[in-house]
């Protein structure tokens, strides 16, 4: 551990040494982002939380084809993947399940009631993204119930540099992928639409993959009242090979998912005030076989359905921004395992944020209301003391919550049975930060502690018995700090890159359920990452991306990952190499990730 704290405080220190020309750096600076929150949107560098961005320039020049290889490079987010192309992937943050994270697309929360496997197969393409706020920490008090550990919201581009791309990839394991994106803009309507493909043999028996994109999001009445509609649709079948079972048992399984979204909004505004309504439908599919070639041995299908009404608002004045809103929704599900099931959800948020000086204060609460679990509230405040405009202190504090999901509450095979009695997670976090910014540097550095009580987990009571049960175990205590630094320099006019992060993270669940625990004992204790973007050439740009994991159970790997790209006005070639050196390691469960591959690229700009 010692050694891993100093190569990063080394890399750090060596940035802080380099004598380059910043002065004259154009870089992609991040303080004018504003960080969309439903109720209050605060620009980047003046929130007082742990809030990492990562650009629509960082995804491309980071050798990732989809979300969850693109969040892999960031330090405290933890993507348990099983095989290539996101086929399925579990999103994790400072250590929680992955029921524990919320994600939304342009602010609509995609949570799936089913289980939290499903939720990256929300995730976007990466041609339509503009960029990803990953919001670290408790978020319920500002996103309601699931936000346990953390958000992240994908906010959409709102325009295209090109009127029409596409592109073609083909590489290791029969990979072949395609997609057109295309823009029309007129005086009144902006329409931007994608339609991609991603199909592999596979890298392993069953592991094969055919999964489709769409996307449109369109802006209406630009001229009088913009109204704006997006809509996706996601469809993926993919061999499923030891995805819940292991080898020995002999299955061959097989999964299909389909994930779908249509969502409506305006703003109306003010010198002082601001209301966004919006409506929403979200549908996700789940089809399962035990036994690929023999659908009729053991088949689950779940239909999730989650139609919702909200409104976010926020009024400016001498005393601050107060921001509130209301969210109401009615979720269902019709599943031959897990039943006919449906809630009604209701949210009301309440925050303020008080200037003094060099100090902002957010006190906020969120109240929500289940038909199944009643009346839950959650408190939080944020404060912040702003030094310079260089350095800035933060500390946040936080009440959060999670209701079991179906699966939780009602699955059951042969190795597994829910558990209709849970009741709710529950967790206090405290957090202290510092951010410092000097022109082409950018570092944060944050401690955080979470205290939670009633956490889910699967567990065995002993190990003579082979059914995992949905169980609300003990008080766990889960603690850490992480680092993040960006610095941006020239070598011969050309923009070069580097960033670096570490999270050290410990909890004392392997404490209570040594062996006998189905999904908690599987966290990344150290996650190191970093990523070198340099170009020596006018045409020619390379990256290069190194990700170091150590997870409590021991398994420890190291993975290299290398891109290069070259444009040539309309056209663009890339060449990408994932796992280099063939890291021998297992993300999730009992799946053995790829050896060394490669991909090709190709993307013609009309």
């Amino acid at each position: 551990m010692r050694i891993k704290i100093t190569l990063v405080l080394g890399l750090i220190s060596c940035i802080f040494q380099t004598n380059a020309q910043t002065d004259t750096i154009k870089r992609d600076t991040l303080n004018e982002v504003v960080i969309t929150t439903n109720r209050i949107d605060i620009p980047f560098k003046k929130n007082s939380r742990t809030i990492q961005i990562v650009t629509a320039d960082i995804i491309k020049k980071s050798a990732a084809t989809n979300i969850a290889d693109v969040l892999q490079q960031v330090a405290g987010v933890d993507i348990r993947r099983r095989g290539t192309a996101g086929s399925q992937a579990d999103l994790y943050i400072r250590g929680g399940g992955f029921d524990q994270t919320l994600l939304l697309i342009d602010g609509i929360k995609m949570d799936d009631a089913q289980t939290g496997h499903h939720t990256l197969n929300a995730a976007l393409p990466l041609e339509v993204i503009e960029r990803i706020e990953i919001i670290k920490g408790p978020a319920a008090r500002v996103y309601g119930q699931n936000a346990f550990t953390g958000a992240i919201n994908i906010v959409t581009k709102k325009k295209l540099n090109n009127n029409v791309s596409a592109n073609v990839e083909a590489g290791s394991f029969g990979q072949l992928n395609g997609s057109v994106t295309l823009e029309k803009d007129s005086e009144n309507t902006t329409l931007i639409a994608h339609i991609g493909t991603l199909t592999s043999d596979g890298y392993r028996v069953n592991s094969d993959y055919k999964n489709y994109n769409y996307f449109v999001k369109g802006v209406f009445n630009k001229q009088i009242q913009p109204i704006n509609v997006i809509a996706t649709f996601f469809d993926k079948k993919f061999g499923a090979q030891n995805f819940y079972t292991p080898e020995s048992f002999g299955f061959n399984e097989y999964e299909e998912t389909q994930n779908s979204l249509i969502g409506v909004s305006t703003s109306f505004k003010s010198e002082n005030f601001k209301i966004t309504p919006r409506v929403y439908w979200r549908r996700g599919q789940d089809i399962f076989l035990l036994k690929r070639d023999d659908p009729a041995f053991y088949r689950n299908l779940h239909i999730t359905n989650k139609v919702g009404a909200e409104a976010n608002a926020s009024y400016n004045s001498n005393l601050g921004i107060t921001g509130f809103g209301l969210d109401v929704s009615r979720v269902s599900i019709s599943s031959n395992n897990l039943g006919q099931r449906d809630r009604i959800m209701a949210n009301l948020f309440l925050e303020h944020r008080f200037n003094l000086g060099n100090f902002d204060i957010t006190p906020g609460v969120a109240v929500t209301y289940f038909s199944d679990f009643k009346f839950h509230a959650f408190p939080g405040l944020d404060i912040g003391y702003r030094f310079s405009e260089k350095f800035k202190v933060y500390g946040n504090i936080g009440t959060t919550f999670r209701i079991p999901t179906y699966t939780d509450l009602y699955y059951n095979d042969r190795s597994t049975s829910g558990n209709p009695n849970l009741q709710p997670e529950e967790a206090f976090a405290q957090e202290i930060g510092f951010k410092y910014t000097n022109g082409a540097f950018s570092g944060n550095l944050s401690f955080f502690n979470r205290d939670s009580d009633n956490l889910i987990d699967f567990i065995r009571p002993d190990a003579n018995t082979n059914v995992f049960t949905a169980t609300n175990i003990a008080n766990v205590n889960t603690k850490g700090f992480e680092v993040d630094a960006n610095y941006g320099f020239k070598i011969n006019e050309f923009q070069q890159n580097i960033a670096v992060g570490y999270t050290l993270l410990e909890d004392d669940i392997i404490d209570q359920n040594r062996d006998l625990s189905r999904y908690s004992l599987n966290t990344l204790k150290h996650h190191f990452t970093t990523r070198l973007r340099t170009q020596l050439f006018k045409n020619v740009s390379q990256n290069i991306i190194y990700k170091h994991a150590e997870r409590l159970d021991g398994q420890s790997y190291n993975v290299w990952d290398a891109s290069i790209m070259i444009n040539l006005n309309k056209l663009e070639f890339t060449f990408t190499a994932n796992n280099i050196f063939s890291a021998d390691y297992v993300e999730s469960g009992f799946v053995p990730m790829p050896a060394s591959n490669i991909l090709f690229g190709l993307r013609y700009n009309f």
